[in-house]
């Protein structure tokens, strides 16, 4: 058997129950909960947190609850004001929001359609 390369994970419940505290006090350091934010809380590089979410189930799912929080304390902020929009709209663009604008080429009551050309048969 191959010895691993490099050095051993961090990763063990302790610091997995710092990831789910995170959950519930990021209010106490941060202003929107994040996933470099719970690298922080956790002393991790943000890269090992996408590692650690391919290896860890468990790591996984905090990660998915972080992000999820994040969006729903960002759209409630938005909403009611509390949060600079143009931030808001930068954040909830990460969760799949946009600002989109549909511009139709024709009218929609059909007003703005060009006519049909006539074509006039001529027999020689």
């Amino acid at each position: 058997m191959a010895n691993p390369v490099g050095r051993p994970s961090k990763y063990n419940e302790a610091l997995q129950a710092q990831a789910e505290d995170y959950l519930y006090t990021w209010s106490d350091t941060d202003t929107v909960p994040s996933r470099v934010g719970l690298c922080c809380r956790l002393g991790i590089h943000k890269q090992t947190s996408y590692e650690w979410a391919e290896i860890h189930p468990a790591f996984s799912d905090t990660l998915k609850a972080v992000e999820s929080l994040q969006e729903h304390v960002a759209l409630n902020n938005g909403i009611n004001g509390k949060f600079n929009s143009t931030i808001v709209k930068l954040v909830l663009a990460n969760h799949g929001y946009s600002d989109k604008q549909a511009v139709e080429h024709t009218s929609p009551d059909g007003s703005m359609t060009p006519p049909q050309p006539v074509y006039k048969v001529v027999k020689e």
